[in-house]
């Protein structure tokens, strides 16, 4: 008898509802890739862009050239790195926090949506996998 690891089966599921959050229209169209340098900055700070690119494993001219336009946009601003006068660090802004919070606000009432199509014994399944799946994505940072 062949068993389905517990990864195999967790992964395309993972993968569906991923797919499906990117596709999703936002309030003010942000990319994922966007949102994810914004979420990075809102909870990690200030990162030097060279720092930014490799976390999110962008090119530096691609990253440059988004901080860029995401710096036009009112949503980052850099500033100098104190520990290195060369140094550039980039930061969000209160715009980029409040896209960041309606986007999320967007997402969650979709989400919602998708809930009430459930039928209560998977509304309550899932919502007592949260703790566990809090964990599981908490033990990332092994990795």
């Amino acid at each position: 008898m062949e068993t389905t690891s517990r990864g195999s089966q967790l992964l395309p599921v993972l993968g569906q509802l991923v797919r499906f959050l990117r596709q999703l229209e936002g309030p003010d169209n942000p990319s994922p890739v966007a949102l994810s340098v914004l979420r990075r900055l809102g909870r990690e700070g200030p990162i030097r862009l060279t720092d930014l690119a490799r976390q999110e494993r962008a090119s530096q001219p691609g990253m440059t050239q988004l901080v860029g336009r995401m710096e036009r946009s009112g949503l980052l601003k850099r500033l100098p790195d104190p520990t290195d006068g060369r140094g550039v660090l980039v930061e969000t802004t209160t715009a980029g926090r409040a896209l960041v919070e309606r986007t999320h606000a967007h997402y969650a009432a979709t989400i919602d949506k998708l809930f009430d199509d459930l039928d209560k014994p998977d509304r309550d399944a899932i919502v007592q996998a949260l703790p566990a799946l809090t964990r599981l994505a908490e033990s990332t940072h092994r990795f």
